[in-house]
């Protein structure tokens, strides 16, 4: 079978590079074969004087779909190396209309203007020099035109699959048409311009019936792995991925999952596909870990039987490993809904910290979910430390009091210096919050990126299996914006000391001046962790679609525009506002949240369900920190975006528009 460049990662390397260079002069030498170096052959289609560019496009669109399913019939190629281009309406549309009309009035394409270039023409160089000027006006207007480029995104599509056939069918189809409008183009030339040589010729009449015949045989391959035993399980349609997804068999909740394992069902083969660092940390009770791209081999004897849950930390990963499953004909593949953050939210979450009450029946499964998961025999460093009640979320005093001086917890000071200095938690290390901040991109206060995050966890001993304890000073939000540097490497093992210094002093803990002696380490650098984290582009997307609550926790007066200290006054269009004070407690003494109980009335009536998309944002980021924490590890809403460069940045680019007044 080929492994593609695509389906080995490999798009970035020289070799992929060298193919794509030699594919190029080829694909350029067919063109100049064709004649497609001369505007004028090329505008001849308009005219109906010369019909090259249609005969050509249809040779290589039958060609190439020829080729494509003759390969995947007959396994040559796997469906999972190929990248499939996803529609989206609004970019395609306009850029095909764009495209059409540059098509008419210069007579050039991107493709064949270099042709012509090669060649020495200079209206395909002024052709070129204009479509690189098209793309940095492009850039410079995103912010306006922008929205355009996600407009009626539908994912990968297939006309097939709208029609109700199959690939194969749709070849045929469409060699069918193609062969049509061979001899069309022949007659209309003929007609015209008093050509069409080809017209009734043995040329083209073999031609089409070679074409007729290549995608007949194509319609009727055989499967490419043919069985001497009982036929394998066919790959799941696109239409039958997609009904499945409605039909919600695609995931499983995290209740069903805890209760079946809790009854010993036998038939669940549960997969954790973390890292084995972050497997060793914590796992599910009953999970083995296997790398993604073991899945099949691994699970090849499961196939169709029983129930296969993928889980993670967050639903991306494993609905991918779960489509691509499905791709291969495991029907009884699915994924564990909201990941395993959503599973500590919905199963391993104390009773005490519920932002709704229990009713006994309800309290006491969720005390057997916990007994069964929590309680019983666990590996590696999970053993030796289970999660604080709910990672990220709040710690009690009492738990980090039963947990001082284990090797695995680190403890974060995030109170001024001379207060570190004159006494602090045994172990902890202080750190100063606009440690992890800094001018990103121009944008002053910004979260740094991963890499340098990443630096500083290591240099405080920190490691993916450690759990980190964050004590805030007066302000909760320090506290919550060290949270988004932590999961902003993917670090999920977090909770913040509810309350903060005051009940640790409170119940006489210990405390002392000495200095921790701290061994580095190389924290590893994530991709693709931070999928929180929205622009401005984004943002204005919503603002504009209003397909998102837009949620701005600034000070009442800074939101209507009576106050300001930015550039402009005022707000991002369509936000609502909530304080992040009015999430706290008058308590002055001890930071922390009001009730949750109290908290999620409050939200309830600005956001309409707990599956609502939601942005907030503030000035720097630093208070939206706090309203995310809150947001998404203890009030559960799971759809939470950041905007980081908050008024600071929306305010400084006077392209964007702003409201005043209200509040």
């Amino acid at each position: 079978m080929i492994a593609t460049f695509f389906g080995q990662d490999g798009l970035g390397s020289s070799a992929a590079f060298v193919v794509s260079l030699l594919l190029g002069f080829g694909f350029g030498f067919a063109l100049e074969q064709a004649g497609f170096g001369s505007s004028r052959r090329l505008a001849g289609i308009f005219y109906f004087r010369d019909m090259t560019v249609l005969r050509v496009m249809f040779t290589a669109m039958v060609t190439a779909m020829l080729g494509l399913q003759g390969a995947l019939a007959l396994g040559v190629v796997n469906v999972e190396q190929i990248y499939f281009l996803p529609t989206v309406y609004g970019a395609q549309i306009i850029g095909g209309l764009l495209f059409g009309v540059g098509f008419v009035v210069s007579s050039w394409c991107p493709g064949t203007a270099a042709v012509g270039l090669a060649s020495g023409r200079l209206d395909a160089l002024i052709f070129l020099g204009g479509a690189a000027l098209g793309s940095i006006l492009f850039n410079e207007l995103y912010g306006i035109v922008g929205p355009l480029a996600t407009w009626g995104d539908s994912g990968i599509q297939f006309v097939w699959a709208a029609l109700g056939i199959s690939g194969p069918q749709f070849a045929l189809l469409f060699s069918a048409v193609a062969v049509a409008a061979f001899w069309g183009s022949e007659w209309i030339e003929k007609r015209a311009a008093g050509a069409g040589p080809y017209l009734g010729s043995p040329f083209l009449k073999a031609f089409s019936v070679t074409i007729l015949v290549g995608a007949l045989a194509v319609a009727l391959l055989p499967p490419a792995t043919p069985s001497t035993t009982a036929a394998a399980p066919a790959a799941l349609s696109e239409t039958e991925m997609l009904q499945a997804m409605e039909a919600g068999e695609d995931h499983i909740d995290p209740d069903e999952l805890a209760d079946r394992l809790l009854a010993g069902d036998a038939s669940l083969v549960l997969v954790d596909i973390r890292t084995p660092a972050e497997f060793a940390a914590f796992h599910l009770r009953g999970a083995v870990n296997v790398a993604a791209a073991d899945l099949p081999e691994f699970l090849e004897s499961r196939k169709n039987q029983g129930t296969i849950v993928l889980y993670s930390n967050g639903m991306t990963h494993p609905a991918q490993a779960r489509d691509a499953l499905a791709r291969m004909g495991f029907a009884n593949a699915c994924f564990l809904t909201d990941g395993l953050q959503g599973f500590m939210q919905e199963v391993l979450k104390p009773v005490s910290l519920r932002s709704t009450p229990l009713s006994e029946a309800q309290a006491a499964r969720v005390n057997a979910w916990r007994t069964f998961f929590l309680g019983g025999p666990q590996t590696g460093a999970a053993k030796a430390m289970k999660p604080p009640g709910d990672t990220p979320g709040l710690v009690e005093t009492s738990w980090l009091l039963e947990n001082l001086g284990r090797s695995d917890l680190r403890i974060i000071d995030l109170r001024p210096q001379p207060a570190y200095n004159s006494g602090h938690i045994p172990g902890s290390v202080r750190m100063d919050v606009e440690h992890f901040r800094g001018a990103v991109g121009g944008v002053p206060s910004m979260l740094l990126p991963a890499d340098l995050i990443a630096r500083h966890w290591g240099l405080l001993g920190i490691t993916p299996e450690t759990t980190v304890v964050l004590v805030p000073a007066d302000r909760l939000q320090d506290a919550t914006l060290v949270g988004m540097a932590l999961e902003r490497v993917g670090h999920m093992r977090y909770a913040i000391l509810n309350g903060g210094w005051e009940p640790w002093v409170a119940a006489r803990g210990p405390v002392d001046t000495v200095l921790p002696t701290i061994t580095a380490t190389e924290y590893p650098v994530p991709t693709g962790a931070d999928t929180f984290t929205v622009n401005y582009q984004e943002v204005l997307a919503l603002s504009r679609t209003r397909s998102a609550v837009l949620l701005d926790v600034r000070p009442g007066d800074f939101f209507s525009g009576k106050k300001s200290d930015e550039a402009r006054a005022g707000r991002i269009p369509g936000t609502v506002n909530r304080p992040y004070t009015s999430d706290l407690s008058t308590n002055n003494t001890v930071i922390q949240f009001k009730p949750l109980t109290e908290l999620a009335e409050a939200y309830a009536k600005l956001i309409p369900s707990k599956d609502s998309p939601v942005v907030v944002s503030c000035r720097t980021g630093h208070q939206a920190s706090q309203t995310y924490f809150l947001l998404r590890h203890l009030l559960r809403y799971r759809r939470v975006s950041w905007y980081d460069g908050g008024w600071v940045e929306w305010a400084s680019r006077l392209e964007l528009p702003i409201e005043t007044g209200g509040g």
